[in-house]
């Protein structure tokens, strides 16, 4: 960042604080509650990640700043520990990590702040930058589906088996021991999975942010929902069926509670006419965030069409999310601009139910390893990042 350039000379000098991951939950009575992540590169360089969606990368004094920020350190410690290291006032010190945490701090509480533009933030274009390890997880729980799912929404045939609740277990300890601070699960339908609670309870436990894609129809069960709520759930992506009224009550029953939602909807040929009143309905029930997809490319100019209405009833679109399994990927399909998200591979992973890794959902014929069997850097080869 450039407020803190001019120490830059002396941090360069200084051993780094040592590699890992950093988490900080606040739930404020007065704000709403949000988490930091803060991975730390062997160079002393870090990316903070605000709420499991914006993400900073930080040189070395920014990162410094961050962990003290994340570990609660008092302003006046802090200042006295950067000053003894890198011999310098302690009053720039304390003025500096102030002003970094100002404006973290003005990250968290308004919503849709650009970085750059307020904060004076380095810009770096999206997912450029080279990781130690993705963001996201995406963790096939099963490709089961409920009864009259059509078939081609789950590839069965490719997985020969599901891999157990301790299995699952050990991948998000592996997955939070390389720096992944975010995991989605996801399917098939993750809810026909007894242990799903479980998992997000472990994920929870080791300090993720957890997401869930699901039709939703199981969580119109509100004791089921507040169990979810309760082992930590911290989004949803809500695969809406438009034409199904047991999917529209589920979303009801859904929005008033305090999660994050996303609506997914593939247009198909048969309610592709009566998706600009679906998206009215959606804006109806107070959804913000959409997810949209389309199942033939001929639907392509009514997507840009929805794309434009979403945008009219404040809708916000989502490229960059794990959809359902259909014939085109949403990322495929977007049309709005030049800024699409490709972070498969790399800013994301997506693990089947049998552990078997693939650069995002859709993509069976790149398995890059199993996550059970294979150690991490096969299946994910590091780059240190410059000037390391």
């Amino acid at each position: 960042m450039k407020i803190f350039n001019r120490l830059a000379d002396r941090f360069a000098r200084v051993k780094p604080l040592p590699e890992g991951i950093h988490h900080l939950q606040v739930a404020p009575e007065d704000k709403a509650p949000y988490r930091v992540h803060l991975r730390l590169h062997k160079d002393g360089s870090g990316i903070l990640i605000v709420n499991a969606s914006t993400v900073l990368h930080l040189n070395k004094t920014a990162a410094e700043y961050a962990y003290h920020f994340i570990k609660g350190t008092p302003p006046e410690e802090a200042a006295r520990q950067i000053a003894s290291r890198y011999r310098i006032s302690k009053g720039i010190a304390l003025e500096d990590y102030q002003d970094f945490v100002e404006r973290i701090e003005t990250l968290i509480e308004t919503p849709d702040l650009d970085p750059v533009a307020f904060l004076d933030f380095d810009r770096i274009a999206p997912h450029s930058a080279e990781l130690t390890a993705p963001l996201r997880l995406d963790c096939a729980l099963t490709y089961r589906l409920p009864p009259g799912s059509k078939a081609e929404y789950a590839p069965t045939k490719r997985v020969d088996r599901e891999l157990t609740t301790e299995e699952w277990k050990k991948i998000l300890e592996k997955a939070w021991a390389v720096g992944i601070p975010h995991v989605t699960f996801t399917g098939g339908e993750p809810t026909l999975r007894e242990d799903l609670p479980e998992l997000i309870a472990h994920a929870e436990g080791l300090g993720m942010v957890s997401g869930l894609l699901s039709d939703g129809l199981k969580l119109a069960d509100r004791d089921y929902l507040n169990t979810l709520l309760q082992t930590g759930l911290d989004h949803l992506l809500f695969v809406l069926q438009n034409e199904n009224p047991a999917s529209w009550k589920a979303l009801e029953t859904i929005m008033p509670e305090d999660l994050f939602v996303t609506v997914h909807l593939t247009l198909t040929p048969q309610n592709a006419p009566q998706a600009g009143e679906t998206l009215e309905r959606l804006a109806e029930l107070e959804v913000t965030s959409l997810s949209l997809s389309a199942s033939d490319p001929s639907l392509n100019e009514t997507l840009q069409s929805l794309s434009n209405r979403a945008a009219e009833l404040g809708l916000t679109l989502r490229w960059d999310l794990p959809v359902p399994y259909s014939a085109q990927n949403p990322v495929a399909l977007e049309v709005v601009d030049d800024e699409v998200p490709e972070g498969a591979g790399r800013v994301w992973l997506y693990v089947e139910p049998d552990g078997d890794v693939l650069p995002a959902q859709g993509e069976p014929d790149k398995i890059l390893g199993n996550i059970l069997r294979d150690e991490w850097e096969k299946i994910y080869p590091m780059k240190a990042p410059e000037g390391a």
